[in-house]
């Protein structure tokens, strides 16, 4: 009886370790097969493996391994010229590193930094120089906060691919040489021969004859040179050896003073470099600690944050009563006192609103992470609709026109059609005569702007600075408690976007709202 009962239990906790070890087995035989399918020249079956591949590590939180089977399902979908689905990859990629990195407390540079340059590629590839110098720029930063010198080696040759793409060949020769003058530093000769032929193939495929015959006469060149480096270093070597064998016999016949010399020298140096390990052990220990300080005061600022959030709801709710009494009051007093009590109404209100408008921004502020659901609109039709509904606030002498094309773009269109409308009555409200204008332009393969325009009065450059930033002017609340502008950025960056002031327009006032599917 008690040999089955041990038997069950071994059986038992046989299973559950091969349950455990299965998922990882899964993702690794996926891998593998995607590789055999590539080298088999099978791409569609290769990418649909990598894309599996892909998703079985990041179930199991194995981050490394999944970005390399996600940017290897990239290349193959880039390669067949699915760019749309490649971008929804590279995103895929950024939101799970992003959570790994919210897990693990730490960056990712290194797993940032590939998914950013398949995105420049796929950029290069569309000819787009915009979006793809963004995305050159934002390599460079990730290359540099890294602090990772085979980061940077890759930087170089990516940097020098756009340049030669875009016929920037003066950058694109800086790049190289810069690269190779550091081989040639650290006497990496294999290396450098490594850089020109990338050059020449870089050359080849953007069918730039000169600059591959320059390329290649100067690979010739090198070639040559490298065989008398490489002789000079075995020349340097040997005489190295040679004046190290004359010091030896030079040390053998010093003095037994001068042996004492050294002693008392190096003494010395083990006293100096005691202490210095003592005092970088006290940095270190301060350090710590202040790290230490530092977290707590971020948990601290967090919990703060969300009492702060819970006490303005709280307030916000106890005072709904009171604002409703008054308004009672109000209403009430119309017959006896009607200025008094349109005053009174227009205070509540104002204050109903200010309160509203409070929790709304606490609301926004907590959940910027939490985006927004998306869904399929017909731009021209949603602006002319938008449009239409904003024109009852319109003056008699104000024109409004729409320019938008009837295209389909992916946005939130609660959301969009809050923004626009409030816009466009900040519009009619200060604007006497002229024109109110709506256009919509697409920027690129997934950004999209959304444009306001008037012939209004215009804001002061003194506001400009702070237009977007709450609280930042007192006024009296039945005209307005400024916070509508501030919720609107709130809410357009929770799409993906952002809502910006066109300074540059002075016949009026120009407001930007940029979004990214």
């Amino acid at each position: 009886m008690k040999t089955s009962i041990v038997t069950l239990l071994i059986t038992f906790c046989f299973y559950l370790s091969v349950y455990a070890q299965a998922p990882q087995d899964k993702a690794t035989e996926l891998k593998e097969q995607a590789l055999s399918s590539l080298k088999q020249k099978d791409y569609i079956k290769a990418r649909y493996l990598f894309k599996k591949a892909y998703e079985a590590f990041a179930v199991r939180e194995n981050y490394p391994q999944a970005i390399e089977c996600g940017i290897q399902a990239n290349a193959l979908y880039v390669r067949e010229n699915f760019y749309k689905e490649g971008f929804e990859l590279c995103r895929n990629m950024e939101q799970l590193i992003w959570t790994g990195e919210q897990k693990q407390n730490k960056v990712f540079y290194d797993l940032r930094f590939p998914i950013s340059k398949e995105r420049l590629q796929m950029y290069i590839s569309l000819k787009n120089p915009a979006q793809a110098k963004n995305q050159l720029d934002k390599l460079e930063e990730i290359a540099s906060l890294a602090k990772n010198d085979s980061l940077m080696e890759v930087l170089l040759y990516t940097k020098a691919n756009y340049y030669y793409t875009f016929n920037q060949n003066t950058q694109g020769d800086a790049c190289f040489r810069k690269l190779i003058s550091q081989y040639k530093e650290k006497k990496d000769y294999d290396k450098v021969s490594d850089c020109y032929k990338t050059l020449i193939g870089i050359a080849r495929k953007a069918n730039n004859a000169p600059l591959m015959e320059r390329t290649y006469e100067s690979y010739i060149v090198w070639t040559d040179s490298v065989k008398a480096l490489t002789a000079q270093d075995e020349l340097n070597v040997l005489k190295r050896k040679y004046d190290e064998s004359l010091q030896t016999i030079q040390d053998k016949d010093s003095t037994l003073s001068a042996k004492q010399y050294i002693i008392i020298g190096l003494c010395t140096l083990v006293a100096i470099l005691v202490a210095t390990i003592i005092v970088l052990a006290i940095l270190l220990l301060k350090f710590i600690t202040g790290n230490r300080k530092l977290k707590k005061s971020v948990v601290i600022a967090n919990e703060h944050n969300e009492l702060k959030t819970k006490f303005i709801r709280n307030i916000s709710s106890q005072m709904e009563p009171t604002l409703n009494t008054l308004g009672t009051s109000a209403k009430e007093l119309s017959a006896q006192a009607p200025r008094y009590a349109e005053q009174m109404q227009a205070q509540v209100a104002a204050l109903k609103q200010f309160s509203d408008n409070i929790q709304e921004l606490s609301s926004l502020e907590n959940s910027l992470t939490e985006p927004y659901e998306m869904g399929e609109v017909n731009a021209g039709t949603f602006c002319e609709s938008v449009m239409e509904k904003a024109k009852e606030f319109m003056k008699p002498d104000v024109t409004p026109s729409v320019n938008a094309p009837k295209l389909q773009v992916k946005t939130n269109k609660e959301q969009l059609e809050r923004i626009l409308l409030y816009l466009l009555k900040n519009a009619a409200f200060y604007t006497e005569q002229g024109r109110i204008s709506l256009d919509f332009k697409k920027r690129g393969a997934h950004t999209h702007q959304f444009i306001i325009t008037d012939t209004g009065t215009g804001i002061p450059a003194e506001q400009q600075e702070n237009l977007f930033k709450p609280f930042t002017q007192v006024k009296d609340l039945t005209t307005g408690d400024g916070l509508g502008l501030p919720i609107c950025s709130l809410i357009a960056t929770k799409m993906n976007g952002s809502l910006t002031l066109d300074t540059s327009y002075t016949k009026g006032c120009r407001f930007i709202l940029e979004l990214h599917a």
